[in-house]
């Protein structure tokens, strides 16, 4: 059975091309002379080549390459040298140093502070410009593109410290500002609540950088963590890993990790991640879960910080389009542009992005806390620094090899959307060791339908009076990702009869075209969304088996505070149309403030080893999944639950008091169920709110809904967050339907 969510795109460019043509001179593979190409569409790799002692290579030429992405040869259509055999550098050169305080120790961020203040004294000049962030559980951009030594090294010196030895404060400095003009920044990369962890951090920074012209190089001073295959936060991790080297590679990033413990890093060997038992996977679900009944009130359920605690929000920032699993009854659930993703009693083909681990190099025979660095370095074309007390030589190595690189580009094979691919550089000459990334993904667009006829149909349908003809539901629950912007999860059910698949080259074959559209009261529109999902069946009997449930579909869209009107109009060829209109009220936000997302309902939970694909696919296309306690909660399209459905529901809480030198020592949340008719209250319980990820200001999680001890009936949730500072966010409420 296949399932084809993404349609044929154009391919993803790893760096402009009219960026490396005018700042590198790109060059004819025939004539070595700068030449405008015709190619619209290149993969550009950035090459350095040494000898096997490391020294650096500098007069290669275009003949003495050879490209191969999947295995196959690629013709090399255009070529450049960053330095000739002179050495003198042909533009400019951006740098960024990336101090990952969540992992250093205060003696360790202070050696890492000492070596970048002499790195500084002796790399910055008029073609050297060089960026700081810092990460302690948010990620702080405390100094964009300068030249400006001496403001650099202000900034190093007031980076405040971690509170304690590992993954602590999220504090730093103010940006200071500096010259724009003409200079590139970083942008978009802070104040983002889903990006609290380093990889999410690294991803998010790289986007930042793509605007950036040329290769970057991003110096990370880091203690590194460890990949624990036992830990189910490994598997967050992996996917957090891979969509960090597609950022890298996309924006064209090159990693250079520098273990900053020196020689007494301990010893203790890294071991690839296995695929757990059914039995590992039933230890994952959390005992969170279960709560109290209204005969047995738990009132307010405290956690301590600094325990175990699981996954939290961390691993779940990227995901919207995440994925389909087929259940044991031969129903089917996708989501719109998706993965899918089988279970062991009903396989189903998985997401393109399934080869996304492509992207991971093989690491053997490191240290555990090291292996991530080093796949961050390989996986980039950077290279490590480790074991090494002299961070400054380390430094000063990266520092060189900014001017010693090649840069060569290919026209790529067409490939579908949300496919990865591996690159390979070779050189016809002996002894030599070459250095590129690992690959790349062509990532699917956000907004599939634009500039189609379909788009314009679907938009007179969704604007204008007249009704659908399917019934379906829609929700929208919100998310802050930072002060000014929310990010919306929305979930529609929609009957499987109305997906019409006809037969076409020996498969059945359906279309589902999505349109949404939020109106401000003055008739604009402040956000929209456009997608395609196409379905192929081998044959009618497993287009039965697909329409014995609800197709689920599912997306997200940013969008600021403020009272809006969401209309979704949506089609699969013929009669079939469809019209949902709800409204969609944001609050604002107040960074100072205790507060709470909306309530997203869900009737399926996926343990992350079982959702690996789907949340590989959500954090490449940089969407959010909802991510708690080791579980991908599916949102759901419908507040109607029967007795025999599992019915949870997920909310983030945003404490800016966890991120404070002092942060509380216990958060917790309650819960009730109130009969929407009687008032009466069925459900007064509390739940353990999943360990903090230290330093950051979000917490998420989730609860059972005790539905089969509700008797059928209109019902009312509220939830609201507390904290041992005294601090309580608003109440939220949702109402739900018991069948």
């Amino acid at each position: 059975m296949k399932y084809q969510g993404f349609l044929p795109a154009i391919v993803l460019l790893l760096a402009v091309l009219s960026f490396a043509q005018q700042q590198t001179g790109a060059q004819s593979p025939e004539t070595s002379v700068p030449t405008i190409t015709k190619e619209t569409s290149l993969v550009l790799v950035d090459t350095v080549v040494t000898d096997k002692k490391g020294n650096y290579i500098r007069d290669l030429t275009v003949k003495d390459f050879r490209v191969w992405e999947d295995n196959k040869e690629q013709p090399i259509k255009t070529f450049s040298s960053e330095t000739g055999a002179s050495g003198q550098a042909s533009q400019r050169h951006y740098l960024v140093m990336f101090f990952d305080n969540s992992t250093m120790t205060v003696g360790d961020q202070a050696k890492a502070r000492d070596a970048a203040t002499k790195f500084l004294d002796a790399n910055t000049g008029a073609d050297r410009y060089i960026a700081i962030v810092d990460f302690g559980g948010t990620l702080k951009v405390t100094q964009n593109f300068t030249t400006d030594a001496g403001r650099l090294k202000e900034v190093v010196r007031n980076l405040k410290f971690s509170a304690v030895a590992a993954n602590t404060d999220a504090q730093s400095s103010s940006p200071v500002p500096g010259p724009t003009g003409g200079i590139p920044q970083i942008v978009d990369a802070s104040a983002n609540f889903a990006v609290h962890t380093m990889l999410l951090s690294l991803r998010d920074l790289a986007k930042g950088l793509s605007t950036v012209p040329g290769r970057k190089s991003l110096v990370l001073f880091s203690a590194g963590f460890p990949m624990n295959p036992t830990d189910p936060d490994t598997i967050e991790r992996e996917s957090e890993l891979t969509a960090a080297i597609s950022a890298c590679n996309r924006a064209n990033v090159a990693v250079y990790p520098i273990d900053v413990r020196g020689l007494i890093t301990p010893l203790g060997f890294a071991l690839p991640l296995p695929n757990l038992t059914d039995a590992q996977s039933a230890q994952l679900v959390p005992a969170v879960l279960e709560v109290g009944s209204g005969d047995s009130p738990a009132h307010l359920v405290y956690v301590q910080r600094g325990g175990g605690g699981g996954g939290g929000h961390g691993g779940g920032a990227g995901g919207g389009h995440t994925g389909g699993t087929g259940t044991a009854g031969g129903g089917t659930r996708g989501t719109g542009g998706g993965a899918r993703v089988g279970t062991p009693a009903n396989p189903m083909p998985v997401s393109p992005y399934s080869q996304s681990r492509s992207l991971l190099p093989t690491v053997s025979d490191v240290t555990n806390n090291q292996q991530v660095l080093y796949e961050l370095a390989v996986g980039t074309g950077g290279f490590v620094i480790v074991n090494s007390n002299d961070l400054l030589a380390g430094m000063q190595k990266i520092a060189n090899e900014q001017n010693l690189y090649y840069v060569l580009g290919y026209a790529p094979p067409t490939s579908d959307e949300g496919s990865c691919h591996t690159l390979k550089v070779k050189v016809d000459r002996g002894d030599t060791v070459v250095r590129s990334r690992s690959g790349y993904c062509n990532i699917r667009p956000s907004d599939l339908l634009a500039g189609k006829a379909v788009e314009k149909q679907l938009e007179t349908v969704a604007s204008g009076s007249q009704p659908g003809n399917v019934v379906a539901s829609m929700l929208a629950p919100y998310f802050y990702t930072s002060a000014n912007t929310a990010r919306v999860n929305l979930a529609i059910d929609i009957p499987s009869s109305a997906i019409k698949f006809e037969k076409q080259k020996g498969k059945q074959h359906a279309e589902l075209n999505v349109l949404g559209l939020a109106y401000t009261p003055a008739g604009t529109v402040a956000a929209r969304f456009s997608d395609n999902v196409e379905f192929d069946f081998d044959n009618k009997e497993e287009v039965e088996q697909f329409g014995k449930k609800p197709y689920e579909y599912e997306n997200q869209f940013e969008i600021a505070p403020g009272q809006y009107q969401l209309k979704v109009a949506f089609s699969s060829g013929g009669q079939s149309l469809g019209k949902l209109e709800i409204p969609l009220a944001i609050d604002s936000y107040d960074a100072k403030q205790f507060s709470i997302s909306a309530v997203a309902f869900s009737k399926e939970l996926l343990p992350l080893n079982q959702a690996s694909a789907s949340l590989d696919a959500a954090l490449l296309e940089d969407r959010t999944p909802l991510v708690a306690q080791g579980m991908q909660f599916v949102p759901s399209g419908s507040n109607r639950f029967k007795k025999t459905d599992m019915a949870v529901f997920y909310v983030e809480l945003y404490d800016p008091s966890l991120s404070s030198p002092t942060p509380p020592s216990k958060v917790g949340i309650q819960m009730l169920v109130i009969d929407r008719k009687t008032k009466e209250k069925k459900v007064d319980t509390g739940g353990p709110v999943p360990n903090p990820k230290p330093g950051a200001p979000v917490v998420a999680l989730g609860l059972r809904i005790p539905t089969d001890k509700l008797p059928a009936g209109s019902y009312q949730l509220e939830v609201r967050g507390v904290d041992s500072a005294g601090n309580s966010t608003p109440v939220r409420t949702a109402d739900f339907e018991v069948e």
